[in-house]
């Protein structure tokens, strides 16, 4: 099954590709490999909410956030290989989760990004994973992710 039927199968849309808030491109491609560039959680533009998580954010609210930040990053991906049908395997995910100073659940917050590649991409969206804390990311995002994939 390609992707795309299958994202049409979970009524998952993969959405416009987010402009850039800085100096950089979105995703950019080496050999086989295609590398995005750290990706928000971006709603038409607007982050939906900021702060800590832990403390302004709670864990279930983020990991939704890490969802809708992998589905920009695949957004990112299809504007350079023209389509996500493209995509042969899911190689890595690093998740930054803004972390109030005791929130410890970063491994529960990054499975929201983690669950829905699987769901969408099955065996071929197994990937190897970093879930790291961090004091701030960017705009005040509670969550901020890259994601590298394989292509053919």
């Amino acid at each position: 099954m390609k992707v795309t039927e299958r994202l049409a199968e979970l009524g998952i849309s993969i959405p416009a590709v987010a402009k850039p808030v800085a100096s950089y491109i979105p995703s950019t491609i080496s050999g086989s490999l295609v590398f995005t560039a750290g990706q928000l959680p971006f709603i038409d533009g607007s982050l939906p909410a900021t702060g800590k998580v832990g403390a302004d954010v709670d864990a279930t609210e983020a990991a939704g956030m890490a969802r809708t930040a992998v589905l920009n990053a695949l957004a990112a991906i299809e504007t350079s290989i023209g389509s996500v049908d493209r995509i042969t395997k899911i190689v890595k995910l690093v998740v930054f989760v803004a972390s109030a100073p005791d929130f410890t659940g970063q491994p529960g917050v990054a499975n929201g990004a983690s669950d829905v590649l699987v769901e969408i991409f099955g065996e071929s969206g197994r990937h190897a994973r970093s879930a790291v804390g961090v004091a701030v990311l960017p705009l005040d995002a509670p969550v901020e992710l890259e994601l590298i994939v394989e292509f053919a």
